[in-house]
């Protein structure tokens, strides 16, 4: 992801922010109060890089929620180039489950960012549902899903994965509940076409 604005960033820059970003969501997923300057160390960037690319730590915050949902979206088109629809749509449930977790893990982060705001989720709302709906009408036309369902209904049947306990055993979990919404979305599909 390039950072806001027009100008693109040189190759190493994008790296630098790439980098800050992987490692930031680890360390504020495992403590919001984690220090700017150990996330900087960790990802192997001077301070001035760092604070050139995220000024504050609510633009960092906001910065990785934005990211991780922007990857999330972009997945969609890159799933369905590559698998057959139900594969995609899976897969693509299975990277859902997974921004539920670090999202679970970034509340304290995420909120302690936003008090003053509001809430980012806005913000990749719409965008989610254009990849869910990008999905959902693959699966449809390949006939492996029944046709009456809508993006809106999607959105309900998943909303229990940010449900699991991220300190549980979060992955048989997920796929188990996954699988019983795939089954649900085929029963009732009119056959591959």
């Amino acid at each position: 992801m390039e950072p806001r604005g027009d100008v693109p960033q040189r190759s190493d820059a994008q790296r630098n922010r790439e980098r800050i970003l992987k490692v930031a969501l680890v360390e504020l997923t495992r403590s919001p109060d984690a220090a700017l300057s150990a996330i900087a160390k960790k990802a192997c960037v001077g301070q001035g890089t760092f604070y050139r690319n995220f000024p504050n730590r609510e633009a960092l915050v906001l910065e990785i929620y934005r990211h991780e949902v922007q990857q999330l979206v972009d997945s969609a088109a890159q799933l369905l180039r590559t698998r057959e629809p139900d594969q995609a749509l899976r897969e693509w449930m299975d990277g859902v489950a997974r921004f539920a977790i670090a999202k679970a893990g970034l509340a304290d982060a995420l909120r302690q960012a936003t008090s003053a705001t509001g809430s980012p989720a806005k913000q990749g709302y719409a965008s989610m549902l254009a990849a869910m709906e990008l999905l959902l009408n693959a699966n449809r036309e390949a006939g492996v899903i029944r046709p009456d369902v809508t993006a809106e209904d999607f959105v309900l049947a998943i909303a229990g994965v940010w449900q699991i306990d991220p300190h549980g055993d979060w992955q048989s979990r997920t796929a188990r509940l996954l699988d019983l919404i795939m089954d649900g979305l085929r029963t009732g599909a009119p056959g591959r076409r």
